[in-house]
């Protein structure tokens, strides 16, 4: 990854205008200047360019001024050339400011090139490269995942990223492969994708000392879903590429931690298959004897997400697990509860909630507890089978989601995030398409429990 850090030497410098202050600065200016800042109101984005000679090279907005990723909008509006800050806003800390500013220079090259190399950033004085430069690294590997076609991103592509990720951290790697997941009793994750042409598969990633703490991490890896023979409409179907959003999150979050050096034994695992139509698709009213030994009714093929991460999580607590995380691309229900923007999460754990909530506010990445209301327990149980994936019950379909993957962690300490992992509009640090989601925050909030 070309860093977009510069090293050093002569840089233009950037104010840094809050839509408060943008009229008095504007008046301020020499009059040959103003007619440069007409229609300037310091709204986030918005860039003035100067002159050489002139007391800044540029001017960006940044609206309140409360919101770090503002200055993301910075690497692609100034596009080449070194630049720095004159000063940051109080309360702005230099190294989020610096990785807010290079996510913001984030584009998905694959098939296209850029059309401009982004601006580089000195970074800002009390700012750490390394760190910077690890979130940034984790944060492009989860968009790039997300952001690759199934064609290119099935189970073989997710686990060649996969095994990538583990060689440069040394870490080892398990693969649980087509028939042999039924050999191995991983019979719901055989059972969504055995009708592709991939074979699907469970991977495993150990990293760490065993003596630290155990932390698993599970990301649903549905590399295209169709919604199986219970097909969705053209227009859901269209972006199924990122059904594995939750992997690319899992994966995303092993990169950080495993850069950091936290103190952790980490356990990541990916069900990694793909959702298709054919003559050996899983069927509605097919029952599915999981892992965990629960029989599950198959409602709706669409649901099938919820399938392969039982079978994944039970692995998971099959070991002494200190704190056991899910993500996944689950439910358009949390959608439509919080939108796009925000990851919901779901937690028995109190004191693990509130210490979420506080780091998703230190790195600005936006999370909202949901409840795993109990009263809707029932709306699970099957009549001829233990639970069904889906509900007949046409609201709370998240919680429903959740209170379904509750079933198979036991008493683990645990935290299911429904994201979405996707932009659909393009913001200041946050450029249309794949994202990561809750991840930033879910490594702030281990950093807080963990390191040294």
């Amino acid at each position: 990854m070309t860093s977009i850090f510069a090293s050093g030497g002569t840089a233009l410098t950037l104010r840094l205008v809050t839509a408060e202050a943008s009229a008095d600065m504007a008046a301020a200016l020499p009059e040959a200047l103003r007619p440069l800042a007409a229609g300037f109101e310091g709204k986030p984005g918005q860039v003035v360019r100067f002159p050489s000679g002139s007391d800044s090279d540029a001017w960006l907005g940044i609206g309140p001024g409360k919101d770090v990723f503002a200055i993301g909008a910075a690497a692609k509006a100034l596009a080449g050339g070194d630049w720095q800050i004159e000063a940051l806003p109080e309360g702005w800390d230099p190294t989020l400011t610096a990785t807010a500013w290079a996510l913001g220079g984030y584009s998905f090259t694959l098939y296209k090139p850029a059309d401009r190399e982004p601006a580089r950033l000195v970074l800002p004085e009390g700012a750490d490269a390394a760190e910077a430069e690890a979130v940034v690294r984790a944060v492009t590997l989860t968009r790039d995942l997300v952001n690759t076609p199934a064609d290119r991103m099935g189970p073989e592509g997710l686990e060649n990223a996969f095994r990538s990720l583990a060689e440069r951290f040394d870490a080892t790697v398990r693969v649980v492969r087509g028939d042999d997941l039924l050999a191995q009793n991983y019979p719901m994750i055989h059972a969504v994708g055995r009708a592709a042409g991939e074979a699907p598969r469970l991977l495993e990633l150990e990293w760490g000392e065993e003596s630290h703490p155990r932390v698993a991490v599970v990301g649903k890896g549905v590399c295209f879903d169709s919604g199986g023979l219970d097909l969705k409409a053209a227009q859901f179907m269209r972006l199924m590429k990122k059904d594995m959003g939750g992997a690319a999150n899992a994966m995303g979050l092993a990169s950080m931690i495993m850069a950091a050096g936290l103190p952790v034994r980490l356990h990541l695992l990916v069900p990694a298959v793909e959702n298709a139509v054919g003559a050996g698709a899983f069927r509605p009213g097919d029952i599915l004897t999981s892992r965990k030994g629960i029989t599950v009714e198959v409602d709706n093929t669409d649901a099938e997400g919820r399938l392969v991460l039982a079978d994944a999580l039970t692995r998971a607590t099959e070991e002494k697990v200190d704190l056991l995380l899910d993500f996944a691309t689950l439910t358009g229900a949390a959608r439509v509860a919080l939108g796009p923007e925000v990851a919901p999460f779901y937690t028995d754990q109190d004191d693990l909630a509130a210490d979420l909530a506080g780091a998703a506010v230190k790195v600005f990445d936006p999370v909202w507890r949901m409840p795993l209301w109990d009263g809707y327990e029932g709306d699970i149980d099957g009549e001829i089978s233990d639970i069904v994936n889906s509900t007949a019950m046409p609201m709370a379909g998240s919680i429903t989601a959740g209170l379904f993957l509750r079933r198979f962690v036991g008493d683990a300490a645990w935290m299911h995030f429904d994201i979405f992992a996707w932009n659909p509009k393009e913001r200041p640090g946050r450029p249309k398409g794949g994202d990561m989601h809750a991840a930033r925050a879910v490594y702030q909030m281990l950093k807080e429990r963990f390191q040294d």
